[in-house]
């Protein structure tokens, strides 16, 4: 997740977002919290293709703004994609996995961020039926985040 997030053009660097970049690289971390799981996507040699962090309960989604106040809602982050396997649907895929284990929880709707870095994965989203929320934008250290949320 680190290398691919570091590569997006227009993205904050290492050094600009050191805690964010230490979080992407103790990802583990994050599924000591309940209802927290990471996705990934593998290939037919046990390569992993691309990774998520599904969120059951949104008091842990872990973001600035409002979003971990949301009620019967899930949501997931980080989805990142290998450079080498773009175009293979893995995002489409993880994003759907996250939509489904929502579904089956019940919940009401789910939620995610992008950054104006991320257009493609902000298109995929849009193309799935997600909805841009204004009321779920905040800013991370001055770089803007946009909130996005599917009603299921």
């Amino acid at each position: 997740m680190v290398t691919v997030y570091s590569q997006l053009p227009g993205f904050p660097k290492q050094d600009e977002q050191p805690v964010y970049y230490q979080m992407l690289a103790n990802i583990g971390k994050l599924t000591e919290n309940p209802g927290t799981r990471i996705l990934v996507a593998v290939n037919d040699v046990e390569k992993i293709g691309g990774g998520v962090v599904y969120i059951a309960d949104m008091q842990y989604y872990g973001s600035g703004g409002t979003a971990t106040q949301e009620r019967n809602a899930a949501g997931f982050r980080l989805l990142a994609v290998d450079p080498a396997t773009r175009g293979q649907g893995l995002g489409k895929k993880l994003t759907q996995a996250c939509i489904q284990l929502a579904k089956d929880e019940g919940q009401q709707q789910i939620v995610i961020h992008s950054t104006e870095a991320m257009q493609v994965a902000w298109k995929m989203y849009e193309r799935m039926g997600f909805e841009r929320s204004l009321d779920l934008d905040f800013l991370q250290k001055g770089f803007p985040v946009f909130g996005f949320r599917l009603k299921l």
